[in-house]
C-alpha cells in the first residue's frame, strides 16, 4: 500500500491535471485553430507481435533524439494540447524520457501508451520524475494465447508496480471483437485495474484498416457491463462505440488532420494509425492552413472508423463548422507505400 505521503502527493498531481485539463477544455471550445492531441511514433519497433496489430516493425532503430525534440518544439508552435508518445514500443526508446521532458517543457500534457512488459519499479519512478501524466496499457486477455500476449497473467505484477510507485494517472484498456477468443476477459481485466486504483475502460477492436467489426452477442453483453463499470472510474465519450457494437454506422465530422495529428516516425502527418498516407506532409512543413484545411475535410472512412481518440477529439467540433469532400490532393512522395484512405 502507498504511504500517506504518497497518496497525498498522488492527489495533489491529479487536482494539477484536472486544472490543466479543463483550461485546455475551454480553450478547445473557444478556438478551433490548434490541434488538441497528436499521437508522436518515437519507435515503431516492439517487443510483441500481436496478430491484430498493424502498427509496429521488429527492426526500426529508435528516432534520434534531436529530430524528436524538432518535432515536439513544432507541435507546441502549433499550440497542441495534449501529445501522446505511441508505437510500436515506445519504452524501447533509450531517450524516452527526454522526449517526456520537451513535451512538458512546451506546454503540453504528456501521454504514453506501452504494453507495459518493460515497466519496473526503476523505470516508473524515472517516468515520474520525467512528468509522465498519464499512462495507458491495453490487455487483450487473462493467459496469452496465439492472438495477442498482452495477458494479465503475465502484467499483474507490473500494474501492482504502478500502483506503488506511479504518479501519474493509469488507464488499463480492455477490448473485444478482432479474434480475441475470450471476451468475458475483458471484465476480469477491468474489474482488476479498478481494484488497484486505476480508470478501466473497453475498446472494440478494429480490422487491418481500423474499420467497424460487429460484435457478437456475448461480446456485446461484455461490453456493456463494461461500460458500467467504465461511468464507476473514468467517465469518456465513448457513445460512438454503441453504433459499432451493433454494426451500424456513425454519422459524425472527423476532425483528423486538424484537430488530431498521427505523426509517423518519419515525421509524416497523417489522419490516425489505420489511414497512413494522407495527407503524407512532413510536420517540419505542416501549417495552420494545412490544419484549418483537414478540419473542414469530410473523410469517407468517418462512418465505419473505430479509432477511439480521434472521435473522443473531434466530439469538441461536432456541433459546427460542415465538412466538404476531400480535395483531389496527391499524397506525397513514398506515402503510396502506406496504407492509403479508402
Amino acid at each position: 500500500m502507498p504511504s500517506i505521503f504518497t497518496t497525498l502527493r498522488r492527489q495533489a498531481k491529479a487536482l494539477h491535471r484536472n486544472v490543466r485539463g479543463a483550461a485546455m477544455m475551454a480553450r478547445a471550445l473557444a478556438s478551433t485553430e490548434h490541434p488538441l492531441l497528436a499521437h508522436i511514433i518515437p519507435m515503431r519497433r516492439c517487443n510483441l507481435a500481436c496478430t491484430y496489430c498493424n502498427e509496429f516493425d521488429d527492426f526500426s532503430k529508435p528516432v534520434p533524439i534531436e529530430e524528436m525534440h524538432r518535432r515536439i518544439d513544432k507541435l507546441g508552435e502549433l499550440g497542441t494540447s495534449v501529445v501522446t508518445i505511441s508505437g510500436g514500443e515506445p519504452l524501447m526508446h533509450p531517450e524516452l524520457d527526454d522526449v517526456i521532458r520537451r513535451i512538458r517543457a512546451n506546454g503540453m500534457i504528456a501521454g504514453l501508451i506501452t504494453n507495459g512488459y518493460l515497466l519496473v519499479a526503476e523505470r516508473i519512478q524515472r517516468l515520474n520524475r520525467a512528468g509522465l501524466e498519464w499512462l495507458q496499457i491495453s490487455i487483450d486477455n487473462v493467459n496469452p494465447d496465439e492472438v495477442s500476449k498482452k495477458s494479465l497473467k503475465v502484467l499483474d505484477k507490473k500494474l501492482q508496480l504502478l500502483g506503488e510507485h506511479a504518479d501519474f494517472h493509469v488507464n488499463i484498456n480492455s477490448v473485444v471483437g478482432g479474434g480475441i477468443t475470450h471476451p468475458q476477459d475483458a471484465l476480469v481485466i477491468g474489474k482488476r485495474a479498478v481494484e488497484l486504483g486505476f480508470s478501466s475502460t473497453i475498446g472494440i477492436i478494429h480490422d487491418g484498416s481500423g474499420q467497424l467489426q460487429p460484435l457478437g452477442e456475448e461480446e456485446r453483453r461484455i461490453y456493456h457491463a463494461m461500460q458500467a463499470l467504465e461511468k464507476a472510474s473514468f467517465t469518456r465519450v465513448n457513445a460512438f462505440q454503441d453504433n459499432i457494437a451493433k454494426g451500424v454506422p456513425n454519422d459524425w465530422r472527423c476532425r483528423a488532420g486538424g484537430r488530431y495529428l498521427y505523426i509517423c516516425e518519419d515525421g509524416l502527418v497523417h489522419y490516425c494509425s489505420q489511414q497512413r498516407g494522407y495527407p503524407g506532409v512532413p510536420l517540419a512543413t505542416y501549417t495552420r492552413d494545412d490544419l484549418r484545411r483537414e478540419y473542414l475535410t469530410e473523410k469517407s472512412c468517418a462512418p465505419h472508423c473505430t479509432v477511439s481518440c480521434v472521435h473522443q477529439v473531434s466530439i469538441f467540433d461536432s456541433w459546427r463548422d460542415p465538412q466538404r469532400p476531400a480535395p483531389a490532393i496527391p499524397a506525397a512522395a513514398g506515402a503510396n507505400e502506406l496504407v492509403q484512405i479508402k
